[in-house]
């Protein structure tokens, strides 16, 4: 494939984005510790997609390694010492060679990877690269992009309707004074859930293809999310959410599979019997 049929590719859109978030938000924060974790996150998924598809004799996406290094190193903060962003890379590339249905990764691996390390590293997520600490303007470059990404991927029946839902509970949880909504509301989360919604959430492996199957993944991601972040608060409520809609998507993948199965089964019979 070419360089210019590649950047016409969804995975293309995506990576090009991602570069781009990267250098303006190095720019703006005057600080080159992003571009460094970037380059260690992007080089360990690359390596432990290599080893794992040579030990395995299996095939892997580059591309889709690239990306996840980069959206982790996107939403780590830039203080994290390159250890944490080097573990966070491996769980991120496991998770998307073991945890698969039909060669596809169930899970989107940077949210999971990033969701484990959480839990094990206590990492501090700061989303930086969405520029939630840089001038509030800046929200249309996250505009921008995700309108080009969601359109090259068909996903805006799943984005309108997590974005949709979601900030219309954020509304009524900060109506009635439930949770900290009100922050939630704020940069750096706006910016957060932004991000997320469109680079994430739209992920076309670990996500629906149907308009219908759409609409149910991004409504629930979205109140499972919310329903996290109103009990539990901190920063696992993007990706629990997220997490959630890719277990629904799988079933629904595993579902169809099975009747799609029973269906092959039966034409035979009726032939059988049409004789």
């Amino acid at each position: 494939m070419t360089a210019k049929k590649w950047m016409k590719t969804p995975k293309g859109y995506v990576t090009i984005a991602m570069v781009a978030y990267l250098i303006i938000a190095s720019i703006g924060s005057k600080n080159i510790m992003g571009i460094l974790n970037s380059i260690i996150a992007v080089s360990i998924s690359l390596a432990v997609n290599f080893l794992y598809c040579t030990i395995t004799n299996k095939k892997g996406s580059k591309d889709g390694s690239v990306i996840t290094g980069l959206i982790i190193s996107l939403i780590l903060s830039f203080t994290t010492s390159w250890a944490i962003v080097a573990g966070t890379a491996v769980m991120a590339i496991l998770s998307k060679h073991l945890l698969v249905y039909k060669k596809k990764p169930i899970f989107n691996p940077a949210a999971f990877g990033l969701l484990l390390s959480i839990f094990i590293f206590h990492t501090g997520q700061s989303w930086w690269g969405a520029f939630g600490d840089l001038p509030s303007w800046m929200i249309i470059f996250l505009l921008v992009g995700g309108y080009i990404v969601t359109d090259r991927v068909n996903k805006y029946p799943q984005v309108f309707s997590f974005l949709g839902v979601f900030f219309i509970l954020l509304f009524l949880m900060g109506y009635f004074n439930v949770g900290n909504a009100a922050d939630a509301l704020r940069p750096p989360f706006i910016n957060a859930t932004l991000f997320f919604g469109f680079f994430m959430l739209t992920d076309p492996p670990t996500s629906p293809a149907k308009v219908k199957n759409q609409v149910i993944f991004g409504i629930l991601s979205a109140v499972s999310g919310i329903l996290v972040y109103g009990i539990f608060g901190g920063l696992t409520y993007l990706f629990i959410g997220l997490c959630i809609g890719n277990l629904y998507s799988y079933l629904n993948k595993r579902s169809s599979s099975k009747v799609s199965a029973l269906r092959q089964q039966v034409k035979p019979t009726h032939r059988v019997l049409g004789k």
